[in-house]
């Protein structure tokens, strides 16, 4: 077979907190960072890093995490990722370069700290500068004209002015404001803030930096006698342009998930969209369904065929921090040519769902590209209501498409109520050819608000009424809620939907609501959906999911029900077994513990695991010579264990055998000599000897 040259295809396809340290801690974090760190963050990029940026740099607690966040900062801001330059890069230093040799010489500082030196770094040279240096009757000045950029919040051509206040000394930034005509001139005697009499002097010596005196905006006609408002937000919106050139939530994603993310993954953040639902299925699990979209799909190409593989790495977090559950899951997504081209019109949506038990959680999802070593996450608010016995209803769900029917009637798949299928994406932008589904859940409805309920939908069009509808809530399928809105009569514009829940009085009982965007464009494209089934929820799996999440919780009753089932319906799985003989073990039943996880003990090299728990079940009953046979036993599979070093030296301790325990002890402060309680027994059991 004949190979051809693999490549990396790159399609750029149609964002998402970090928690706030406050200003003594980042001045204390400052402070213990090595110098050279703090020379970078206060020196090189002082005027370009953002906010967040900082922010983040200022909690990692090591200088491989600092070195990679560096990397991925100049990465981030690289116009030409793939090749060996950085021209961000390069340029910036070559900026700071120039201040310190041409803006430093009429001040003690370096020329980066001068007011030029500060715009020249951030917006590059001008365009033009116009000198006026000479004048008897005014002010050493010089005008910088640049040519703007809108995105950033600045107007398509500026001027920035810069003056000698007073004459002398270095040249600083000039404020129509602030300084005013009258600050250019020299021995002016009139009312300096009678900005009209100055400005109109200054026109008799110079009337070009007149007339930018009251206005660094070209065209702009300002009310002579009051200062640019316009100018002055220009000054103002200047350092928070390299804000608007970077996306700092990879320096969120890279704190985050620093223990997750491998090093050559951290400098190719790309952006996302994202949206998240909670939805209860028929057998009372609540499932969190949620998508990710991210903004740029690498593929591998290799002899026509196309190829992409998604790790999805999924933690959620109870208000404590406490990990409640993770997960991995892989995603691999092969296409055709015909498949590829239409990818790269439209773009591509990753799907998933989760199993999870009543609380508020954090939930922070990772997802990698382990073609192309990029990575995009999002972290979400989660809230799953517990069995209420009164009312409440999910967040509206806005989708563009609604399916009916399934061939495979008995599996989960994201974003299916019922035996309907809603199609959705992040951004909630739709086409006036399309319908609106509109989708919620009512929960814990009483008898009567479900019989003589209403739900009511209004549509806003810019805050004013455009449409309203009502149902009765008795005609949705159980707690499903699914209505359908052609949009052929909603012209492009911004509208929003409040869903609201009425009693038999036509009082509101519950309300939510959503906004959402009618496109002008011609088309619409919706991007490829990629999702797997998953088993029927009365698959034993989610038992033992939701078993471990509320042993996790701290409900060591529920946790029971669930994980007892699991292991009753597969006593066979490992993993059952050693989840609920945990649990057994936290509650001291040790005897059971003991006897469910007996017979995986007859193979200790597949199943070396149980070893631990069986060796502490035994350590507990106080059957001190069978447990230190399970945990040696441990030890020669699954290698050298403190834990299991120090229990085996309690065991033979307890026994009376000194000799063996100091023997267990001693190798385990080998290990580990800071281990003070154990350097305490030792020192007192020699001194018996």
């Amino acid at each position: 077979m004949k190979f051809k040259k693999a490549l990396l295809l790159l399609l750029f396809l149609s964002l998402t907190v970090v928690p706030d340290i406050g200003l003594d801690k980042q001045e204390k974090s400052l402070k213990s960072i090595p110098q050279h760190y703090k020379n970078w963050l206060e020196n090189d990029v002082v005027y370009i890093i953002t906010p967040k940026e900082k922010e983040v740099f200022l909690q990692f607690e090591s200088d491989k995490e600092r070195d990679v966040f560096i990397e991925a900062f100049w990465k981030q801001r690289d116009p030409t990722p793939g090749t060996p330059e950085n021209e961000f890069k390069e340029e910036h230093y070559q900026r700071i370069a120039y201040a310190n040799k041409y803006f430093g010489r009429e001040t003690t500082r370096p020329g980066w700290q001068t007011d030029r030196g500060r715009i020249y770094i951030i917006l590059g040279p001008p365009l033009d500068i116009g000198r006026h240096e000479v004048e008897s009757y005014v002010h050493p000045a010089r005008i910088w004209s640049y040519e703007g950029k809108p995105e950033f919040g600045l107007p398509s051509y500026f001027n920035i002015v810069f003056f000698k206040r007073r004459g002398m000394g270095a040249y600083v930034l000039y404020s129509p404001a602030q300084d005013g005509p009258a600050g250019l001139l020299v021995n002016y005697q009139g009312d300096p803030s009678n900005i009209l009499t100055a400005y109109e002097q200054l026109r008799k010596f110079n009337p070009r930096l007149a007339e930018t005196s009251l206005s660094l905006i070209p065209g702009e006609v300002p009310s002579y006698g009051h200062p640019s408002l316009a100018s002055e937000m220009l000054l103002n919106r200047i350092d928070s342009v390299p804000e608007k050139m970077v996306d700092s939530n990879y320096a969120e994603a890279l704190l985050k998930f620093k223990d997750f993310v491998e090093v050559e993954y951290t400098t190719n953040y790309i952006g996302s969209e994202s949206l998240a639902q909670i939805i209860q299925d028929e057998s009372g699990i609540f499932f969190v369904h949620y998508s990710i979209q991210p903004k740029k799909l690498s593929v591998f190409s290799y002899e026509e065929k196309y190829s992409v593989n998604f790790d999805l790495n999924g933690i959620v977090t109870d208000p404590d921090g406490n990990v409640i559950f993770q997960y991995e899951k892989t995603f691999p997504v092969d296409f055709d040519r015909e498949q590829i081209e239409d990818v790269q019109k439209t773009s591509i949506l990753i799907q998933d769902m989760i199993p999870l038990v009543a609380g508020d959680y954090k939930f922070s999802l990772l997802l990698k590209n382990t073609v192309s070593k990029e990575f995009t996450s999002f972290e979400k608010s989660i809230s799953i209501p517990d069995n209420r016995s009164y009312p409440g209803m999910t967040p509206v769900l806005l989708g563009y498409q609604l399916k009916k029917g399934d061939s495979q009637q008995n599996s989960n798949r994201p974003f299916k109520v019922g035996n309907f299928q809603i199609s959705c994406q992040p951004g909630d932008t739709f086409h006036p050819k399309e319908d609106l589904i509109v989708f919620f859940q009512t929960l814990g409805m009483t008898k009567e608000l479900h019989e003589e309920g209403t739900v009511k939908f209004t549509f806003y069009k810019r805050e004013e009424e455009f449409l309203t509808q009502e149902k009765r809530i008795k005609q949705a399928a159980q707690k499903n809620v699914i209505e359908k809105f052609p949009l052929r009569n909603f012209l492009p514009d911004y509208y929003k939907i409040k869903v609201s829940i009425l009693d038999a009085e036509k009082r509101i009982i519950l309300a939510d609501d959503k906004d959402f965007e009618i496109t002008p464009s011609a088309d619409l494209p919706r991007p490829w959906v990629i999702s797997k089934v998953m088993p029927s929820s009365h698959n034993i799996v989610y038992s033992f999911i939701l078993g471990s999440q509320f042993a996790k919780k701290g409900d060591l009753r529920e946790a029971e029900k669930y994980l007892k089932k699991a292991y009753s319906e597969v006593p066979t799985s490992l993993e059952y077994t050693l989840n609920y003989g945990q649990l057994l073990f936290k509650k001291k039943d040790y005897q059971k513990a003991k006897k469910i996880l007996h017979p995986f003990s007859e193979n200790p090299e597949k199943n070396f695991q149980s070893l631990s728990l069986l060796g502490a079940c035994c350590q507990s009953l106080e059957e001190y010579e069978e447990a230190i046979s399970f945990y040696k036993t441990y030890l020669s599979h699954a290698g050298t264990n403190l834990n299991i070093l120090n229990s085996i030296g309690e065991c033979y301790y307890r026994l009376g055998n000194t000799k063996e325990a100091l023997r267990a002890w001693e190798k385990s402060l080998e290990i580990n000599p800071n281990q003070e309680n154990i350097r305490k027994i030792l020192d007192r059991l020699k001194k018996k000897e």
